[in-house]
């Protein structure tokens, strides 16, 4: 498949329809689906019923002090806060086998050159090993651009091959010119547009489960995009950030700069309901994409629908406990509200 970055001219359609980009190449316009229907002939008046339930859903993983995932909990057991008022959990299921949109964004600016080789084996074993034919993936790397090199599929060996096409500062392969060029951009390492735009532009209309996994080491030069804009499109997009942290801290010192990654990969994983898993050699690389294929096989699933009925547009925060255990859960820390 022809690889593609986030640019397109005005009139041209990308390959995922139905989505119209922006020449600023960071603004996705919906196109969704219309219909009209005929009323049937009558000569009584029609009279018509409209019902609109708004379910806030949030994929919650369980573990005990040591670590285990905990499997065998039920709906009673869960406490659900908004803005520090209990919610009624009121849909409750394991979502062992549900569907699963993953999106795996792989770091290719300089300081990743010593790591990349092991970054893509074990993506690819990770994909032989999690997608599902009913599930959907794609590939996207980041440096001086952010450049999609494989859209959504289900077929393991495009996925794989679209790995393997990551290279370091490998940008400008595409069609297209990069969406946002090095000579404007003053840096080399893109991960927040990189987020932004797989929120706002692959993701936001997706439906059930839909998870990124970030191969970086959290550092961010030249994007357009703030981390805050970054994070609140995953929120608005419910999005989980899992994020396999792989430094390689040798190049910053020989750089003389200041690394400051961590900070940044727990701020957006921590906030959506994923979590930041640090690599320090080959093996842990391994560790890291089993320890998350684990997790997404043992979510539990809350559904309720808010007592604060407002639709204000803003941010809500969620706290889920396990009660009677001293568990640890890994849930989203809030949403935003729909608008008026």
């Amino acid at each position: 498949m022809t690889k593609r970055t986030f640019e397109c001219t005005a009139e041209k359609i990308c390959p995922r329809s139905p989505v119209l980009l922006s020449l600023a190449g960071i603004l996705l316009v919906a196109t969704p689906a219309a219909w009209s229907r005929q009323n049937p002939p009558s000569s009584q008046p029609q009279t018509t019923l409209k019902v609109s339930t708004e379910v806030v859903n949030v994929l919650a993983i369980v573990k005990d002090k040591p670590g285990r995932l905990i499997t065998d909990l039920n709906k009673d057991e869960f406490e659900l806060m908004e803005d520090n008022k209990p919610q009624e959990i009121r849909y409750f299921s394991k979502q062992t086998d549900t569907p699963l949109t993953l999106g795996i964004l792989v770091d290719t600016s300089p300081s990743q050159g010593r790591v990349l080789s092991i970054e893509q084996e074990e993506a690819k074993a990770f994909i032989g090993q999690v997608i599902k034919p009913k599930d959907l993936a794609f590939v996207l790397h980041f440096d001086v651009e952010v450049e999609l090199l494989q859209d959504f599929t289900s077929d393991k060996q495009r996925l794989s091959k679209a790995i393997d096409e990551t290279v370091i500062n490998g940008g400008g392969g595409g069609v297209l010119p990069g969406t946002f060029p090095s000579s404007d951009a003053g840096g080399a390492t893109h991960l927040f547009d990189a987020v932004y735009l797989s929120a706002n532009e692959l993701l936001k209309n997706e439906v059930g489960r839909k998870v990124i996994i970030l191969l970086t080491d959290g550092e961010d030069q030249g994007s357009k995009e703030k981390l805050q804009t970054a994070l609140e499109s995953a929120q608005k997009s419910d999005l989980i950030i899992y994020s396999i942290e792989i430094s390689d801290r040798m190049f910053y010192m020989r750089q003389g700069a200041f690394f400051s990654g961590d900070a940044v990969l727990k701020k957006l994983s921590g906030e959506t309901g994923g979590r930041v898993i640090e690599v320090k050699s080959n093996r842990d690389v391994h560790q890291a994409f089993q320890e998350i294929a684990d997790e997404l096989r043992t979510q539990y699933l809350l559904g309720y629908t808010p007592a604060n009925t407002r639709h204000d547009g803003a941010f809500r925060k969620i706290e889920v406990k396990v009660r009677d255990h001293n568990y640890k859960v890994q849930a989203r820390r809030g949403y935003y509200a729909a608008n008026q």
